[in-house]
């Protein structure tokens, strides 16, 4: 399955995330998070947070928005007829707290065919408000060969 490679390199317009109390709670419980940080102000801020504490793979529910345009740009040139989920990696700043603006910035890292497969790879980087960044993310998508 030939693939370009001519959109390696491309970034994507940043998105803005507002993280909100009850999108934490809800992604907790969602996910079978017990841990108070995520569930109770008052348990957060006795721990010395400012609100309740977003769990790490919450890093998906901001760092979407900004995904889309990337993997729907006809440059990348995904088959969805095809598609299989690679895998994700993240690597973790500062916590994410109800309350922070998460702005996450996507870009093409890289775009090859290996064993008859298309391999596309986005990388996303979102910060909070005070340009902290907060999580980088590898996203790897399988386009398997006709």
């Amino acid at each position: 399955m030939p693939v370009s490679t001519a959109a390696v390199g491309k970034r994507y317009p940043p998105t803005a995330y507002a993280v909100g109390r009850e999108k934490i709670r809800e992604y907790a419980l969602a996910v079978g998070e017990t841990n108070p940080l995520y569930l109770d102000p008052q348990a957060a801020r006795a721990a010395g947070h400012p609100d309740v504490v977003a769990p790490p793979m919450f890093a998906v529910v901001y760092s979407a928005g900004a995904l889309g345009p990337a993997i729907f740009d006809p440059e990348v040139g995904i088959d969805f007829a095809r598609l299989v989920h690679g895998g994700q990696e993240f690597r973790w700043g500062p916590l994410v707290f109800a309350g922070d603006e998460i702005t996450t910035a996507v870009s093409v890292k890289d775009i090859s065919e290996r064993g008859g497969n298309g391999h596309f790879v986005f990388e996303s980087q979102s910060t909070n408000q005070d340009g902290a960044t907060v999580c980088v993310g590898t996203w790897t998508n399988i386009v398997r060969g006709g």
